[in-house]
């Protein structure tokens, strides 16, 4: 009992620090104004990073014999932990997902970024991705992703214009 209490402390203090990553995970970004769109592309594949080490981490010799030990020993802070393991696994598919999807807008981001008006051909192509995105991503299609994402799709095209106007 002294070892698996022991153990449990070890899974306690572990659950507290994921869940910590996970509410910072979820908090409002602070960006720059006029940040462009390949800056969510960096957000979701640093949030990737982030969690697929966090899983491989949870995934390791080292955790699961303690928490087979605490199974054995029929430990309740098991329960928290499962909880904790499907979250960051929640969050590990988002990113990987969103990322993936972000990736089919990144042929766009070099033009839009072009200092000149030629960018408007791409307009077209880049909002059909766009929907695309809304229409089958399990995890974009969320207004407030989306209201990001066109934020920094705008933000790029007036600082292109802006560019292309006091250079011109």
């Amino acid at each position: 009992t002294e070892v698996t209490e022991k153990l449990e402390e070890v899974v306690m203090i572990w659950t507290k620090q994921i869940r910590q990553v996970l509410v910072e995970s979820e908090q409002i970004r602070r960006e720059a104004d006029g940040v462009g769109p390949s800056a969510e592309l960096e957000h979701w594949k640093s949030r990737m990073s982030s969690f697929n080490s966090l899983l491989d981490e949870i995934k390791s010799s080292r955790v699961k014999k303690i928490i087979s030990i605490l199974q054995a020993a029929r430990s309740k802070t098991l329960k928290q932990w499962k909880e904790l393991d499907g979250s960051i696994t929640i969050a590990a598919n988002e990113a990987k997902d969103n990322v993936r999807y972000l990736y089919a807008l990144d042929k766009f981001f070099g033009p839009l970024a072009n200092a000149s008006p030629v960018m408007m051909e791409h307009i077209p192509s880049l909002m059909n991705t766009v929907c695309m995105i809304y229409c089958t991503s399990p995890y974009f299609n969320t207004s407030e992703r989306m209201t990001s994402l066109f934020l920094k799709i705008t933000n790029q095209i007036i600082n292109t214009c802006k560019t292309y106007l006091c250079e011109g």
